[in-house]
């Protein structure tokens, strides 16, 4: 199983868990879609934009002394956008219905962030291993 596919089996099970949300996608901190759940074709969009709001969150949160960013909760009048850290490299972000129970919607995203953000961690780290042993001539001590 790749990244990409365990990410979106989780984006998969938060939207049944959460009947109420009407889209999820993971995306990387600066704004690249990993996997969606989401009929909304403007998920590269809304990356993006997410991207945006997270360095503005970030930095309040930092200048407030609240520590590193956890999570962003915007609501509207048709329902509700939330973007959950997942890990250090990448975020996890719902749309909702206005009936949503707020209080679930933190506790399942809050875990799917988590998950997801182990997924992309490891992801990361084998990338990570494999270039460093690309780089290595095995016939020298000296990397390439």
């Amino acid at each position: 199983m790749t990244a990409s596919t365990g990410v979106l089996d989780e984006l998969k099970r938060l939207r049944s868990r959460l009947p109420q949300l009407t889209g999820a996608f993971a995306a990387s901190v600066d704004g690249l879609v990993l996997a969606r759940d989401t009929p909304d074709a403007e998920a590269e969009t809304v990356a993006a934009l997410t991207a945006a709001a997270l360095g503005v969150a970030v930095r309040l949160t930092e200048a407030t002394g609240q520590g590193g960013f956890r999570e962003l909760l915007v609501r509207g009048d048709s329902g509700y956008v939330a973007t959950y850290a997942a890990g250090s490299s990448a975020v996890l972000t719902v749309t909702a219905e206005p009936r949503v129970n707020v209080g679930r919607l933190h506790l399942e995203a809050r875990r799917a962030g988590t998950r997801i953000g182990e997924l992309v961690e490891s992801a990361l780290d084998r990338h990570d291993r494999h270039d460093r042993h690309d780089r290595h001539d095995p016939n020298t001590t000296q990397p390439r």
